[in-house]
C-alpha cells in the first residue's frame, strides 16, 4: 500500500511538474501559436489576391462528366475479342483488366483514362508541354503531370463511370473534360463494344448499298427501253426482251432485300430504344462555378496546432536543457563523454 501511495504521489508530482513547464513558457507557446495562425491567414488572404497563374496556393476548379458503362450480356467473349483484335489485350492485362471471363468494360474504362494513348492525345489537344511549361521528358513529365489532375471513379454498384479535371482555370478544365469523354465514346466504338450499334451501322451500310443497286438497274430499264424506240434491227428484239426480263429479275430480288434490310433496320432501331447502349454519357461537364480547392481555412487550422505542438515540445526542450545546466553531475557526464 506505501508503495502504491508513493508510486501515486510521484506521478501527481510529474504532472505538476509538466503544467509548471507550460506555465513557465506560456508567453512563448502563445506567441509562436499566435504567430503561426497570423501567418497562415495573411499567406492565405495573399494567395487569394494574386493571379492564379502566380498564387502559391490558387483556387482549383474540378468539372465532372458522368457515363454509364453497360456490362455485356455474355460472359465477355465479345470482349475479349475486341481487345485481342485491337491489340491491347497484353496492355490492358497490365493495367489489372482481365481479358478473360471476367473482363468488366467498366474498369477498360479506367484503363483508357490513364492510358498513354489518351494522355498523349489530350497533351497534343490542348498544348500541355506548352501550358506547364515543360522542358525536360517532355512527354512523360506531360503524361505524370495530367495523371495527377485526371481522374476516373467506378461505382460498382450502379455502374455510373465519372470523369474529372483539376485546373485553376474552369473553362479550359471542361473542355479538357469533353474531350476526353468524346475520346472514350470514339474508342468503345472502334473495340466493337455496342452489338447494336455496329449491326446498326451495317444495316445502314447495306440499304443505302441496295438503295444504290436499284437506282442502277433502273436506269439500265429505262436504257434498255428507249434502244427499243429507236428502230433496233429486228434480229435484236429477243436479245433485248430477255435483257430486259433479267434486269426485271434483279430489279424485284433487289427490291425484296432493300424491303428485308429495311424492316431489319426498324426493329432494330425500336430494339435499341428500349435497351441501354455500353457506353451513354449521363452528364456533360459544366463550367464550375464554385472551387473544389483548397480550403484554406483548414490549412490555417492544421498551421496554428502544428505549431502549438511545435512550441509545447520546445518548451519541454528547453526546460530539459536548463535541468541539465544546472545539474552538475550531469554536465559532468556530459564532458566525460565528449572526451571519450
Amino acid at each position: 500500500m506505501e508503495e502504491n501511495t508513493q508510486i501515486q504521489q510521484e506521478d501527481e508530482i510529474s504532472l505538476i511538474d509538466l503544467f509548471a513547464v507550460l506555465l513557465h513558457y506560456k508567453w512563448m507557446i502563445i506567441i509562436v501559436s499566435g504567430a503561426a495562425a497570423l501567418f497562415s491567414v495573411i499567406f492565405a488572404i495573399v494567395s487569394i489576391k494574386m493571379a492564379p497563374d502566380r498564387s502559391p496556393m490558387p483556387n482549383v476548379y474540378t468539372p465532372r462528366a458522368q457515363m454509364l458503362i453497360k456490362e455485356n450480356s455474355s460472359s465477355g467473349g465479345g470482349l475479349s475479342a475486341a481487345l485481342s483484335q485491337s491489340g491491347l489485350g497484353s496492355l490492358a492485362s497490365l493495367a489489372g483488366v482481365s481479358v478473360g471471363g471476367g473482363s468488366s468494360n467498366a474498369n477498360l474504362a479506367n484503363y483508357l483514362v490513364s492510358s498513354n494513348a489518351l494522355l498523349d492525345a489530350v497533351t497534343d489537344e490542348f498544348k500541355i508541354i506548352e501550358k506547364y511549361k515543360i522542358e525536360k521528358a517532355v512527354r512523360a513529365s506531360s503524361r505524370k503531370a495530367l495523371q495527377k489532375t485526371l481522374k476516373a471513379d467506378v461505382d460498382s454498384e450502379t455502374g455510373v463511370f465519372t470523369v474529372s479535371f483539376t485546373d485553376i482555370d474552369p473553362v479550359f478544365a471542361q473542355s479538357v473534360v469533353n474531350f476526353v469523354v468524346d475520346w472514350m465514346s470514339n474508342k468503345f466504338d472502334e473495340l466493337g463494344l455496342d452489338n447494336n450499334k455496329i449491326q446498326k451501322e451495317n444495316l445502314e451500310r447495306n440499304i443505302q448499298s441496295s438503295y444504290n443497286e436499284i437506282l442502277r438497274i433502273e436506269r439500265e430499264v429505262k436504257k434498255l427501253g428507249a434502244s427499243v424506240g429507236y428502230g433496233n434491227n429486228a434480229w435484236d428484239i429477243p436479245s433485248i426482251t430477255t435483257g430486259s426480263a433479267k434486269l426485271q429479275l434483279e430489279l424485284e430480288a433487289q427490291r425484296q432485300v432493300y424491303t428485308q434490310l429495311k424492316t431489319q433496320y426498324e426493329l432494330l432501331k425500336v430494339q435499341m430504344q428500349s435497351e441501354t447502349p455500353v457506353f451513354q454519357i449521363l452528364e456533360r461537364p459544366e463550367v464550375p462555378d464554385l472551387k473544389s480547392g483548397p480550403s484554406r481555412g483548414k490549412m490555417c487550422i492544421i498551421v496554428t496546432f502544428a505549431a502549438f505542438f511545435l512550441s509545447v515540445f520546445l518548451a519541454f526542450a528547453l526546460n530539459a536543457w536548463k535541468n541539465i545546466k544546472n545539474d552538475p553531475e550531469a554536465i559532468e557526464k556530459l564532458q566525460l563523454k565528449k572526451k571519450d
